[in-house]
């Protein structure tokens, strides 16, 4: 009733690549399966671990230990049995082989700066639109999260560092999801089984941020496949 038949046709029609599918991916998977988007491509070589509890949608203690990408395709198929789940075991980089050409969007919800920037660069010769996540971790306020161009972007380290790459590239015009609270100190102790990634500690997180941020990208999503503005 809100978006009309012909709006919920086409998001049946479209096919989405989620390229992560962590605290932020899980949610933007969970929510355009709910919409109603009737073709998701999942691309995540992680497993859940037992850290992932606390914010991860697809976490559980019956889950830890099993690929993301798997116990995504299940849920998604639960919420709807017609839905088509296409996944892909692989950690995306320079030299991962996808024809962006067949999406009608990407979602950029993976860690690296690397693997972001490779991916804004193969959206944009593909000419696919592609909505992609900033830092989430090491924050507390959800309601601080906001959608702009990378170039309006502030406060947020890694939106500073895509920005400043992407200039060098002459890529403009990329959607983000952000937030400008400045990141908060982690609190560690001797006592603490931490995460790390590439030798430094992980970013601490919480079960609302990386959330909030994968149902922002979804609705822009959504909006965008079903020319909502318009």
């Amino acid at each position: 009733m809100l978006i009309g038949k012909d709006a919920l046709e086409k998001l049946q029609k479209s096919r989405v690549a989620v390229f992560g599918v962590g605290g932020v991916g899980g949610y933007v998977v969970e929510a355009l399966a709910r919409a109603g988007v009737g073709n998701i491509d999942i691309i995540d070589n992680d497993t859940i671990s037992v850290s992932n509890l606390n914010r991860q949608i697809i976490a559980l203690t019956s889950t830890v230990g099993k690929n993301k990408v798997d116990v995504s395709k299940a849920r998604l198929l639960d919420i709807n049995p017609n839905i088509k789940v296409e996944t892909y075991k692989c950690f995306f980089t320079r030299d991962t082989e996808f024809d962006f050409s067949k999406y009608d969007y990407v979602v950029d919800a993976i860690d690296t700066v690397v693997g972001k920037l490779e991916l804004i660069t193969r959206a944009k010769s593909s000419n696919v639109p592609i909505i992609c996540s900033m830092g989430t971790g090491n924050k507390m306020n959800p309601t601080m999260f906001e959608v702009a161009d990378i170039s309006k972007t502030s406060v947020c380290p890694l939106a500073k560092v895509i920005r400043q790459e992407l200039k060098k590239r002459r890529i403009k015009k990329v959607k983000v999801v952000y937030s400008k609270e400045i990141p908060l100190k982690q609190i560690v102790t001797d006592d603490m089984d931490v995460e790390t990634k590439g030798g430094r500690i992980a970013p601490a997180s919480n079960s609302f941020c990386p959330a909030v941020a994968g149902l922002i990208i979804a609705s822009e999503v959504i909006k965008d496949l079903i020319d909502y503005e318009k």
